[in-house]
């Protein structure tokens, strides 16, 4: 008898993080309690932790905390608040402004220290006095996070970029103290050349204000530039999660109208959308028609039609008359916050090569430091002299840059996966974008993924000298009193062609054959011919060839008989959707070779596959079939993707190497799937592997650079041909680049010219 440990999970907030290594300890310190497993996003500044039955959320609080952090669960949704309110600005300003205080403090005090250790001429007597005086605040008071954070780790025996950061600026402004006030510096009348050794014309000693006061400057401008940023980043998501409606007019008792909030609303309720008004949230249209525009959720531009019966999200616009809508699904269970979590639990993974990263970034401090010691050691071993040791020395605490490696991953990830919701595409982590990369197959459902799943009108084949219109009419008439699907498709369709339809007396309904009754006083029989024949109504030859000819394509064909005799065929079928041809050229374009996988005769699934460029059908496939398609694809080698929408195609989207769930579909594909298309057009497919394969390079574009960059900067500053303020500057500008590099991703734009 095995026994099942029962697990928990929370999403805590971290705070004090200020680089990768930070998460990297904190990721290191959870993971130590047993049976814990957590993952921690320095960019979003969350972990997320399993955690077994035993061990509580104040347990893992208190770990985070003994590592010198900050930690809780995430607040309690706050009640929204409308869009252009200001809030969101306000909230951001707030977070920024202290930061934004100290980078002014650094910037306005650190130019005219710069300027004068750069600048001969400018250096009047006494004048490194005056830099001591301008620079001191820039060293205590715009870098005193750094200084707080250094000693907050070093009390917990750790080191991170703020250690690099702060030893760096007070080793430089130590040694300018000790150097103008016991080392001759401070002789009146001495100069101060800039140089990349900074060097003394008089052989004095060196200061080196002007480095610390403006490393201090570049970084904290670094980090202003670096917070935006990833706030941007993140505000698809934002938006995403505020699209909802704020309050809803409920009916009570009596049909009386109350307006509520909408977090009030409850399962069952009956609410009223108006003519502009948000729905909002799931329901099912009890009374009324309107068009209603979901461009804001699934990135489709034409509104659609709707009325009683039909069901309706949360979030989307009522762009025509007024709605009577129940609710069905409220809360966390709508599908807007579906869409939102999906897109959050997205930003907060880890591809493969971050995790590289991380195991990287976890070690690198304390790698520098020794790596500076070494600098210092190798320099004055070698002669070269204390000043060329230090200035070094300095070089390599500040240019180095674990952040870089931190924000590679999850910063694409967030704008990647924010801007994909803005246009209906759900990627659910970023082990599916490394996916996208490698498949060469599409396997592609037919019906609801190629095909609407609905029957539909598709053609009338009259006998000689009868009139279309009246087929339709009377035929229409009669099949709208059935609940018969293929009936439903054939009144739906007979009402748009022909207008009002008959009215019927004495309808019967004769099981597996068809219908039969009075319409506008004629007798009409629909159905099979069997059913025609009974009542000795036999097809004429162009009728028989019109039947067997729609079976051959796969149609479904019913015959007609009015006032004694056959006058029609009519046939209806499940057609393509409009923009299933042009899917499947683009998915070709991007080097996919595309299969139809169907349920249906093999005649049906031929017609379908010519219809959107198809060659490779599989058809008369069992639901439980479709996992062994998959698995056969695969045995000859190839990389699978499959796109579904229905229950039967769940286990072979979760058997695939990459799922796609078309949204229009059932929750359970939803739920295997890797990718989600809220839309239903299958156009978004191609575009969301676009974005998929573009987010996966951007990432890697972005480990490149910051390996690249570390690679690189720390030899050059080990063998002195970089000035600690220079290094302080680079090493500002990688992490500023990584967030920048992240954020073209917003200029993603989708093919298909439905959706933006």
């Amino acid at each position: 008898m095995s026994t099942e440990v029962t697990r928990g999970r929370v999403e805590l907030t971290i705070g004090g993080m200020t680089c990768a290594s930070c998460a990297a300890r904190v990721e290191k310190r959870l993971n130590k309690i047993e049976g814990v497993t957590a993952s921690v996003n320095y960019a979003t500044e969350k972990a997320r932790v399993d955690y077994p039955d035993g061990v509580t959320v104040d347990d893992l609080i208190a770990q985070v905390e003994k590592a010198g952090y900050t930690a809780e669960p995430p607040p309690p949704p706050k009640p929204a608040v409308p869009a252009g309110s200001g809030d969101d600005s306000a909230e951001e300003d707030d977070g920024l402004r202290p930061l934004r205080q100290r980078l002014v403090t650094a910037i306005v005090l650190s130019v005219p220290v710069v300027a004068m250790a750069m600048v001969p001429a400018w250096q009047f007597d006494n004048w490194q006095w005056l830099s001591l005086t301008l620079a001191a605040p820039v060293v205590v008071y715009a870098g005193w996070p750094f200084h707080k954070a250094a000693w907050t780790n070093l009390r917990h025996g750790t080191a991170t970029m703020d250690t690099l950061v702060s030893l760096g600026t007070l080793a430089a402004f130590g040694w300018s103290l000790w150097a103008l006030f016991w080392g001759m510096a401070g002789e009146p009348g001495m100069k101060h050349e800039f140089e990349f050794s900074v060097t003394r014309t008089d052989g004095s000693m060196n200061i080196y204000l002007e480095t610390a006061s403006a490393v201090i400057a570049f970084i904290l401008a670094g980090r202003y530039f670096e917070a935006r940023a990833k706030r941007r980043a993140g505000s698809a998501l934002r938006a995403l999660m505020e699209l909802g409606a704020k309050d809803v007019a409920v009916l009570r008792d009596g049909g009386r109208e109350e307006r509520i909030p909408v977090e009030r609303l409850a399962v069952g309720d009956v609410f009223v959308v108006r003519p502009g008004e948000k729905i909002a949230t799931d329901g099912e249209v009890v009374e009324g028609s309107s068009a209603v525009d979901a461009s804001l959720l699934t990135g489709e531009s034409v509104p659609v039609e709707v009325g009683p019966g039909d069901t309706v999200t949360g979030a989307t616009v009522n762009a025509g008359g007024r709605l009577l809508v129940r609710a069905t699904r409220v809360g966390s269970d709508t599908r807007l916050a579906q869409m939102a979590r999906l897109v959050e639990e997205a930003q907060g993974g880890k591809a493969k090569v971050q995790r590289l990263a991380d195991r990287i970034s976890g070690v690198f401090v304390p790698i520098v430091i020794a790596l500076a010691v070494g600098t210092l050691g190798f320099w004055l071993g070698t002669g070269g002299g204390a000043a060329a040791a230090f200035t070094a020395a300095v070089a390599v605490l500040i240019i180095a840059c674990p952040c870089a490696l931190g924000l590679a991953t999850p910063t694409a990830l967030m704008v990647g996966t924010g801007r994909g919701a803005q246009f209906g595409i759900l990627i659910k982590g970023p082990e599916v974008l490394e996916s996208t990369r490698a498949i060469d197959t599409v396997v592609l459902d037919k019906t609801g993924t190629v095909t609407t799943g609905q029957m539909s009108l598709v053609d009338v084949i009259t006998a000689e000298g009868v009139d279309e219109n009246t087929v339709l009419r009377l035929a229409g008439a009669l099949e709208n009193a059935s609940e018969h699907p293929i009936a439903q498709a054939i009144a739906t369709g007979a009402a748009g062609r022909a207008g009002e339809l008959g009215k019927v007396e004495d309808f019967a309904n004769v099981e597996g054959m068809g219908v039969q009754g009075i319409v506008d006083g004629h007798g009409v029989l629909v159905g099979r011919p069997q059913l025609l024949a009974e009542w000795s109504q036999h097809l004429p030859p162009e009728l028989e060839k019109a039947m067997r000819e729609a079976r051959e394509l796969g149609h479904t064909a019913v015959a007609v008989g009015i006032d004694g005799a056959a006058q029609a065929v009519i046939t209806v079928a499940d057609q393509v959707k409009p923009g299933s041809a042009e899917a499947v050229e683009r998915l070709r374009a991007l080097g996919l070779r595309p299969v139809l996988l169907t349920g249906d005769a093999e005649a049906v699934a031929r017609t379908v596959a010519g219809t959107v460029g198809i060659d490779e059908v599989v058809a008369e496939v069992l639901p439980e079939g479709k996992v062994d398609v998959i698995n056969r694809l695969k045995g000859e080698g190839r990389t699978v993707a499959m796109v579904g929408d229905g229950v039967n195609d769940a286990a072979a989207l979760a058997e695939a190497d990459l799922g796609l769930a078309m949204g229009t579909g059932t929750d359970v594909a939803i739920e295997a799937s890797d990718l989600t298309l809220v839309s239903g057009d299958l156009r978004v497919a191609a575009d969301a592997i676009r974005l998929a394969r573009r987010t996966l390079a951007t990432i890697k574009g972005n480990l490149f650079w910051a390996f690249g960059y570390n690679v690189a900067a720390l030899p050059l500053a080990a063998a002195g041909l970089l000035n600690p303020m220079i290094a302080g500057a680079a090493m500002a500008f990688s992490s500023v680049f990584v967030v920048s590099n992240s954020l073209r991703l917003r200029r993603f734009k989708p093919l298909h010219t439905g959706t933006g």
